[in-house]
């Protein structure tokens, strides 16, 4: 995967990537580099990771920063939730990231949707005096901010106000769902599936309305018999594949609303005797960490959470007072499943 350049055109390396070049996990990769030799790792592990680091060029949190020697600024995080999805955690580094270079610290709360934890905390909060606070959701909605928000600067995470009173931010998942069409037309598939998500779900359909959008625009009738109804999770890709698979109109490619899908996708279309990549494509969306382990490796689309926790304390730091709502970009992230199947697609 090439990494996307940040503000200033250079790499942004993240500690994922040092434990992916190096061979282990994330935690081996942070217990060597804080320094802590009571942990059993050996010298040749080490050596791996401090390799990685010099090649990669990864600068931990807050390197080259001169201490601060005043009291440091807080900014709450209140979450709904956060063991439901991995996505979570990312928005939280790149809080936290953001927020230490200005020499303020995080403090994260779970409230599990519980309106009056939600108070109790955001009235702490205003008694403490923290720089503001991010309103988070797990998953992008319109939301029902609680009264208590008023009382501080806020952002909104993943979710939006309906009088666009706070500053908001979310995926522009319209526009992913329409470049990773485009991807898989360009590559040069014109029988393109599409396995939605929950229909409930504002993201699933903000998907499916990408999809048919990148049809539309190259002149290709959407096909209802080419749409199939999954659940986000590996059972629902499978059941869809298999009924797509069984359908009047064979896909040339199939596109998963999210990565989990298109695990199930995956273990469908072996079961058919196809080969991903080779006499079919597949991309999904999310790029969730599975997706690079999959054989082969998984296309998809980049949900920026990182960057929209960075864009959420960017906001809050800002002298000016007048709201703005952003729909962050949502790249394609290139692998193997959806381009080797041209070659035979053109051909046929």
């Amino acid at each position: 995967m090439t990494k996307k350049p940040n503000e200033k055109g250079t790499s942004r390396v993240t500690m994922k990537d040092v434990a992916l070049h190096a061979g282990v996990s994330q935690s081996t990769v942070s217990f060597v580099l804080n320094g802590l030799e009571d942990m059993r790792i050996s010298r040749e592990t080490r050596k791996r990771v401090k390799d990685a680091v010099d090649a990669l060029g990864y600068r931990p949190r807050g390197a080259g920063r001169p201490p601060k020697s005043a009291g440091l600024g807080v900014i709450g995080f209140m979450l709904d939730e956060i063991a439901t999805s991995p996505f979570a955690a990312i928005s939280i580094e790149g809080v936290q990231e953001e927020a230490w270079k200005n020499d303020i610290i995080v403090e994260v709360v779970m409230t599990g949707g519980d309106a009056q934890y939600e108070a109790e905390v955001l009235k702490k909060w205003a008694q403490d005096g923290v720089v503001g606070v991010i309103y988070g959701s797990i998953l992008t909605r319109e939301v029902v901010l609680p009264d208590g928000l008023a009382r501080h600067r806020a952002t909104l995470l993943n979710c939006y106000d309906a009088a666009g009173k706070y500053a908001s931010v979310v995926p522009a998942e319209r526009r992913g769902g329409e470049e990773a069409t485009k991807a898989l037309l360009d590559a040069g598939h014109r029988r393109i599936a599409f396995i939605s998500g929950e229909s409930w779900m504002e993201a699933s359909d903000q998907r499916m309305e990408g999809y048919e959008r990148a049809l539309r625009s190259a002149r290709i009738p959407v096909d209802p018999s080419l749409i199939a109804e999954g659940n986000f999770l590996p059972s629902g890709g499978r059941e869809a594949t298999l009924k797509l698979m069984a359908g009047k109109t064979r896909p040339e490619a199939i596109f998963c609303a999210n990565d989990l899908m298109a695990v199930g996708c995956y273990e469908a279309l072996k079961e058919l005797g196809e080969t991903i990549g080779e006499t079919i494509a597949v991309m999904g969306y999310d790029d969730q960490e599975i997706a690079q382990h999959l054989s082969p490796g998984l296309s998809t689309v980049l949900l920026p959470h990182r960057e929209m926790g960075q864009w959420c304390v960017k906001e809050l730091l800002k002298t000016k007072e007048e709201p703005s709502i952003a729909r962050m970009e949502c790249p394609v992230v290139p692998r193997q499943s959806h381009l080797l199947c041209a070659v035979q697609v053109r051909a046929d």
